[in-house]
């Protein structure tokens, strides 16, 4: 009885921790010769508090395996890439859509990562692109924990 109510008390332990956000109504987003981080503005859940809807950073509150989505969506008169960061390096890209006519874009990619506590993913808009969204959500960043890890246990 005491070791199941240790492994009750574990998983109660176990820290809530997800967010999705959308850029909104702020319409078009442009860059010029540098990258833009993009701030999600429009928050649709934080469930744990990680997310700073004013700097736009998600801050990994434990070490853990995360999964991280996001969704760029943009006017195809207009090239459309943006690049999934951790700690300031690259780690995957959305989208490199060249100009192609009328209507819209949309490119999403994710991926599970090892977050220590305190690492914090961005999503940047890429050097002469842009990026578009509106009250429908089309452009998107979210981030979940699906386990913490010990420190013991390595990737």
């Amino acid at each position: 009885m005491e070791s199941m109510e240790k492994e009750l008390q574990a998983l109660k332990d176990i820290p809530k921790v997800a967010f999705a956000a959308s850029l909104g109504g702020d319409g078009l987003q442009k860059t010029g010769h540098l990258n833009k981080k993009l701030v999600y503005r429009e928050v649709l859940t934080n469930v744990g508090g990680a997310y700073n809807v004013e700097t736009g950073e998600f801050t990994a509150p434990v070490r853990g395996v995360y999964y991280i989505r996001f969704t760029a969506n943009a006017p195809t008169d207009f090239t459309l890439s943006s690049m999934l960061y951790k700690n300031g390096g690259k780690v995957i890209l959305a989208a490199h859509e060249s100009p192609s006519g009328e209507g819209s874009d949309t490119a999403s990619n994710g991926a599970a990562l090892l977050l220590e506590e305190g690492d914090g993913p961005q999503h940047h808009l890429q050097t002469n692109t842009q990026v578009w969204d509106n009250a429908n959500h089309h452009s998107t960043f979210s981030t979940f924990l699906l386990f913490p890890m010990p420190q013991q246990l390595k990737q």
